[in-house]
């Protein structure tokens, strides 16, 4: 399905989706939450390897869905990657070459708070990268992601969306408290100029970037309740087999006996002693 100008149609939409109960919202939120850690569980014991990729606006909320998509998890299980201009000798290298080195091991999840998506966002905007190596860089991410997803890692990619208003309310709210201003910098301020080529840029790569086994999610993020709670809906839902299959081998551990788990782990009966 193309999602050629879905930000800019959903950006033009007087009313953004909110909560409609945020007194039930703690609560959803705790679920999905215990859905998550049982999809983390299934996906250590299969030795399965996931990435979630977070790309949006800035003051959109990716930080703070992060951190109730992993606030139940055990922290050995998920590294998140925060992704800011290429640093060294990252410099000198194709810009993909630190997204080899990050991908998840066996049993754990890999998060990236933005992404390989920058050449095509940041990048473009700002003119950075020349524009027939952008243009390269559509067939580049595609071929990426298709490797990846063929040697079995699953990918989830979310782009949270707010409107220039909520993003000046939130740039507000960071400058004047002392505790949120290391979230914001000076180019956070001056990209604001170029909100319009930067709508462009996420609907052309949606549109370009879109494919089956790794779609895109566009999320309306005015409501921060409603944004965190459909990133983990989006989340739990693409990998809702792990949580399946776990849900399964608790169900006849339980009737398991000692010895039995024991013996799942290659040790005998008497091993405890």
């Amino acid at each position: 399905m193309s999602h050629h100008g879905k930000i800019s149609k959903l950006l033009h939409d007087k009313e953004f989706p909110h909560l409609k109960d945020n007194n039930k919202a703690n609560q959803r939120l705790k679920d999905l939450q215990l859905c998550m850690l049982r999809i983390q569980q299934g996906m250590w014991h299969r030795k399965r390897r996931g990435i979630i990729v977070f790309e949006g606006f800035d003051a959109a909320g990716k930080g703070g869905s992060i951190r109730r998509l992993v606030e139940a998890l055990d922290p050995r299980g998920y590294k998140v990657h925060p992704i800011g201009p290429p640093e060294g000798d990252e410099q000198e290298k194709h810009y993909l070459y630190r997204f080899w080195t990050s991908l998840p091991s066996p049993g754990t999840l890999a998060i990236f708070d933005r992404s390989w998506y920058g050449r095509v966002l940041v990048e473009k905007v700002a003119n950075l990268t020349a524009k027939e190596r952008v243009q390269e860089a559509y067939k580049e991410i595609n071929q990426f992601e298709k490797m990846l997803t063929d040697d079995g890692i699953e990918i989830v990619k979310i782009f949270l969306a707010i409107d220039k208003r909520e993003q000046l309310k939130r740039f507000e709210e960071r400058l004047m408290d002392p505790y949120k201003q290391w979230k914001i910098t000076p180019d956070d301020i001056k990209a604001r100029a170029q909100w319009k080529e930067y709508v462009v840029a996420a609907d052309e790569m949606l549109e370009k970037t879109d494919n089956k086994s790794a779609p895109w999610h566009l999320v309306a993020a005015n409501d921060k309740d409603y944004t965190r709670i459909e990133v983990l809906k989006i989340v739990t839902k693409h990998l809702k087999l792990h949580q399946e299959w776990m849900d399964n081998l608790s169900q006849k551990a339980g009737v398991s006996s000692l010895e039995a788990a024991l013996k799942l782990m290659g040790l005998k009966k008497d091993a405890l002693r």
